[in-house]
């Protein structure tokens, strides 16, 4: 045995000695070993069959009612030094950190199987992929994973092969919401969750792995790992550019990312390359390229239908698992926004009463394959990535941010993207619809202190010429009655275009303090019911109202103190200035 599955193997044994499981089961990643921990979790009870005529294939989870959707307040990033892992995170020293959870670990897996997850993050024989190990005594954790994750003997032989990899020590515990972490260990490259079997805690390849500690990790060897979707767009001439977008979760990424083009736009494609986290490396030729590292959606399916978002609602009709929605008369899910079918349960097992709550929890979710989407890109399995034209960040500002508008250069859009601000939502623990500031959509999954981020993506411009544009869009302006002013949905398809256009040099555009912004008549508005008053709101700047947006954004990088790049606040300082001259 090589020296990696040497330690490999004393690490599972510690672990094993310390909490005590019954069994250690080692996964394959086999589709037969997945049909067998479905069957036994429906003899435990922890999963039920849905319908198989219309739901093959499909399963669903109920949740304990305290454990639906991420703590942050619970999430510790554990580095020697606090201001490493900065004021966006909640810190604990390494020393206590570990303290605290192996405290909890011990003898927790007593009469339950100790599981050994070897997990690939990206396409295996990609470069730009990284691999882990994640130990778990959940069953529902270990078939999320080969849904998610490239997982089993594969990645084990590569782990083999380099001779690195991700520690991820998982246990539901007791589920007692006061014996619940989710620690990181970035300089160790480790994490322990305990108390959760909630897929942002307890599947460890995904925020944990992918963006947490990938996200250090990037910066120690020189790329990034971004909280993205990836899409292709293809034109009726057959050029496909790549776009990689940031959003705050619940804001559209799933809905952008499988965007279906409406009939106005005939001959639009969408291909979607990733629905949630992008890594992106530069190439040899100083291209940025990226990759999905994961090859499975774990998404939020309240307000999912065939208006919305077509191939989603298609995709999980087999071979998927819901997590923590209603069910039919007739044993099929449900959910608000579904338009289709009655509950008849909700998603705690209870009669459905509307007085109540709702049938479905808001943070409900879907776990599938990627390869169901009707839009999937074989590309998404292409070890050299896909290079990218254009980073879009954007969130949910009911006044002030334009439908879109571009940065003025590499240095102006990292400040963008570190000004993004957003409505929270139900992925999150707390009160919901807060605006908060949320950095390129990292704020809960940045590993380390956002000024170095910031500084991490600064440097990119002192390393290549050729890096992709960065815009800003907001789907979500209302106007003074409360409607929204933006279509939406495969409509935003035209928006994508005047992106395109933009990075193509097809199109002009007006200049602001902001940014540019598309002169009228660039986006094309033929076929939608929108006014020329709703179009001049959606393509304009308040200025007052973004001289206290800018001047928030800088009381916001006071927090960061001396580490904030000075960069990020020359780019500050000049568009207070600009628009305070106008």
């Amino acid at each position: 045995m090589t020296t990696c599955l040497s330690a490999l193997q004393q690490w599972v044994d510690d672990v094993a000695s310390h909490t005590q499981p019954d069994t250690i089961y080692w996964c394959t990643g086999s589709d037969a070993e997945y049909q067998q921990l479905i069957d036994e979790m429906q003899i435990s009870g922890t999963l039920s069959a849905l319908n198989q005529d219309q739901y093959p294939n499909c399963y669903l989870h109920l949740s304990h009612p305290s454990d639906v959707a991420r703590v942050e307040h619970l999430t510790f990033i554990c580095t020697e030094k606090e201001k490493d892992a900065g004021p966006n995170n909640h810190w604990m020293s390494p020393a206590e950190g570990h303290a605290k959870v192996d405290a909890l670990f011990k003898n927790v897996m007593r009469g339950r199987t100790l599981y050994v997850i070897p997990y690939c993050m990206g396409p295996i024989d990609s470069p730009y992929s990284r691999c882990g190990v994640e130990i778990t005594d959940s069953p529902y954790v270990v078939i999320n994973m080969k849904l998610m994750t490239r997982m089993g003997s594969a990645a084990l032989a590569r782990i083999e092969r380099e001779g690195s990899f991700v520690k991820g020590l998982h246990s539901t515990g007791d589920l007692d919401p006061d014996r619940r972490f989710i620690m990181h260990f970035p300089e160790e490259l480790s994490i322990k969750s305990i108390g959760s079997g909630y897929g942002g805690n307890a599947l460890l390849g995904k925020k944990c792995h992918a963006l947490r500690i990938a996200s250090y990790q990037a910066r120690e060897e020189g790329w990034l790992a971004e909280h993205m979707l990836i899409l292709g767009l293809e034109s009726p001439d057959g050029d496909t550019h790549y776009i990689a977008c940031a959003f705050p979760s619940a804001c559209g990424k799933t809905n952008l990312a499988m965007l279906i083009p409406p009939k106005s736009q005939l001959g639009w494609k969408i291909w979607t390359l990733g629905d949630d986290i992008a890594w992106l490396h530069l190439d040899d030729d100083g291209r940025l390229r990226a990759i999905n590292p994961e090859c499975g959606y774990f998404g939020v399916v309240p307000g999912t239908n065939s208006q919305t978002n077509k191939n989603a609602f298609d995709m999980i009709t087999r071979d998927a698992i819901f997590t923590n929605v209603g069910l039919t008369a007739n044993n099929e899910p449900w959910w608000e926004g579904k338009k289709v079918g009655k509950p008849v349960t909700d998603w705690q097992g209870r009669d459905y009463d509307p007085d109540v709550g709702p049938a479905a929890h808001p943070n409900s979710r879907f776990t599938v394959a990627a390869t169901n989407n009707p839009s999937y890109s074989s590309l998404a399995e292409a070890a050299e990535g896909v290079p990218i034209s254009a980073i879009v960040f954007g969130g949910r500002r009911k006044k002030l941010a334009p439908l879109v508008y571009e940065a003025r250069d590499w240095q102006h859009g990292v400040l963008v993207g570190a000004g993004v601000a957003s409505e929270t939502t139900a992925a999150n623990i707390g009160e919901v619809g807060v605006v908060r500031r949320d950095p390129m959509a990292m704020k809960p999954f940045c590993g380390y202190n956002f000024a170095d981020y910031w500084a991490h993506w600064l440097s990119f411009a002192e390393r290549t010429d050729k890096l992709p544009r960065i815009f800003h869009v907001n789907w979500f302006r209302q106007d003074s009655d409360g409607r929204f002013l933006w279509p939406g949905f495969g409509e935003n398809l035209r928006v994508l275009r005047w992106i395109i256009d933009r990075c193509e040099q097809r199109v002009g555009a007006k200049e602001t303090p902001i940014g540019y912004l598309p002169e009228p008549g660039d986006i094309d508005i033929e076929g939608l019911d929108i006014s020329a008053d709703a179009m001049r709101a959606l393509t304009r700047i308040d200025t007052q109202q973004w001289q206290v947006e800018i001047e928030s954004i800088g009381e916001y990088f006071d927090s960061f103190g001396d580490r904030l790049p000075a960069a990020l606040r020359q780019e500050q300082q000049r568009i207070a200035k600009e628009l305070a001259s106008l």
